[in-house]
């Protein structure tokens, strides 16, 4: 029987954007002992990202996912990813998430978020996908929880919108950021399994 390390090690997983919610929820993984990611995203590293994403100022100007791969190598160069440096849309997303267990979604535009939402749930019946809403502005920690539905987990309050007034600052994004990876490791390490028909949970 295959110890819980030996379960992560073996497991891959998908991370659909790279920017603040996915470049620290694919750090967390690889610190937390992940075998195998697959990253995507099209976009370069700016200095406004560095508040809240995990890149460095020698890093601006590089691909988000080139880049997400190097600092993933500094922790473990063991660990298996693999860079898209694409604009996923449906096709792009069944071609290249086919291999994994669990897909973080770490989209900012509502419409790719579904996009994804929607093409997994179709067309990936045995897969889990995670996804954040509601981590703009700070503080409101209780606020923060993860429901599941079905083979979606949802991680944030649900309810907090990016704005001037509530921009997205470093410690809420990597606050959902971590949850979104301690929620892999608990479905990889406890073997929670894909929901069948119309199952619901709303935890």
């Amino acid at each position: 029987m295959k110890s819980r390390l030996e379960k992560l090690k073996g497991t891959c997983i998908g991370i659909a954007g790279c920017g603040g919610l996915g470049s620290n929820c694919a750090m967390a993984l690889a610190r937390a002992g992940v075998g195998h990611l697959v990253l995507a995203d099209f976009d370069v590293v700016t200095r406004e990202n560095l508040g809240r994403q995990y890149y460095f100022l020698d890093q601006v100007g590089q691909k988000k996912v080139q880049a997400l791969k190097d600092n993933i190598a500094r922790v473990d160069p063991g660990i298996n990813v693999e860079a898209h440096d694409l604009c996923l849309g449906p096709d792009e997303v069944l071609r290249i998430f086919k291999n994994c267990r669990v897909i973080i979604e770490a989209f900012d535009r509502a419409e790719m978020k579904l996009m994804l939402i929607e093409t997994v749930t179709e067309r990936f019946p045995d897969k889990f996908i995670i996804v954040g809403s509601g981590l703009a502005g700070y503080g409101a920690n209780n606020a923060l929880r993860t429901r599941r539905l079905g083979n979606l987990f949802i991680c944030g309050d649900e309810i907090s919108e990016v704005s001037e007034e509530t921009p997205p600052l470093a410690p809420r994004v990597g606050a959902v950021a971590a949850m979104q990876a301690n929620q892999v490791l608990e479905i990889v390490m406890d073997d929670l399994q894909p929901a069948s028909g119309d199952d619901v949970w709303d935890e």
